[in-house]
């Protein structure tokens, strides 16, 4: 870790775990603030951050369900593929993406570890089963990029199978746009000092305990390796059809905002018009009763 003087280090840890505290107040936050305007152009200059990061995902959001709007109105096809190290902040990123637009057009794909079948097929045939059809958007939470970091890190995968994947992604990319899709991958670049702390708060984390399994503990003892196959994989696996965007991820309300609106860069969209949606008049029918619902089938009302 960067040195700290011995009488603040204890200090600085307390301030960055309530950092961490704080966001996920704020991720609960986020959800209740849709028709909330937070201020006027005039405190963009404020140093509070959170004000403006709050005003700025709305409007970003906006701009996602217009883009939702424009994707299911041509048939467009797009998928965004997010990688990085463990605690890069992903999960963040595609939350905020997929927050407010409609599951059946935008949905996450974040695949388990493959069975034993699914290690005898094609290594990309599972992933080909989530492609989107038209008018859909599909965020890959991990892909096949998967072969490319931790396969090779944790010696899941032959050197033959490993070569082999750098041979073959090239081309399964390329088939893919030219047959219509839209190929925008990600990587979220996230400092050594950076994803210890984000480590050390999720064990101190009831709540967030669970995102440590084994393989992220692993991860850290590993951070050369991965750095590594990092490396060889943006080099040998950028092209021009599909380049990596690297997103530095330090700082993830900064990353989240960066990342939308680079994703609203890349689409072409644009307003689609719509028929005016008009409220039908209720019909009442002089013959209906209501039935009263038995008390044993009420939720109790604890709050």
């Amino acid at each position: 870790m960067t040195e700290i003087p011995g009488s603040d280090v204890a200090s600085w840890e307390r301030n960055r775990l309530r950092e961490e505290v704080l966001d996920d107040i704020d991720e609960e936050i986020e959800l209740e603030l849709d028709d909330v305007r937070l201020g006027s152009d005039s405190d963009r200059g404020t140093p509070d951050f959170r004000r403006t990061y709050f005003r700025e995902l709305l409007t970003l959001q906006g701009e996602l369900v217009k883009l939702q709007d424009w994707v299911k109105e041509t048939g467009h096809r797009l998928v965004v593929i997010c990688e990085g190290r463990d605690a890069a902040g992903k999960g963040g990123v595609i939350k905020r993406i997929t927050q407010r637009l409609n599951p059946r057009i935008c949905r996450v794909a974040a695949l388990p570890a493959p069975n034993d079948r699914e290690r005898t097929q094609w290594y990309f045939q599972r992933y080909v089963t989530h492609l989107p059809a038209a008018g859909e958007i599909v965020l890959f939470d991990r892909s096949w990029y998967n072969r490319a970091g931790v396969e090779r890190v944790m010696n899941f995968c032959t050197d033959d199978e490993y070569e082999e994947f750098f041979r073959s992604v090239p081309e399964f990319e390329r088939m893919l746009v030219r047959s219509g899709i839209q190929i925008v991958k990600y990587w979220f670049s996230i400092s050594d000092d950076e994803q210890e702390m984000r480590f050390r708060a999720r064990m101190e984390d009831p709540l967030k305990q669970w995102k440590l399994s084994p393989m992220d503990l692993e991860s850290r003892r590993r951070w050369e390796s991965y750095t590594l196959a990092k490396e060889i994989m943006l080099e040998r696996s950028n092209i021009d059809e599909a380049p990596w965007w690297i997103v530095p991820a330090d700082d993830k309300k900064k990353a989240r905002l960066n990342c939308i609106s680079h994703l609203l860069s890349q689409v072409p969209y644009h307003d689609v018009s719509k028929p005016e949606v008009r409220l039908p008049e209720r019909v009442f029918s002089p013959d209906y009763i209501r039935q009263p619902v038995p008390e044993t089938m009420i939720v109790p009302q604890t709050y």
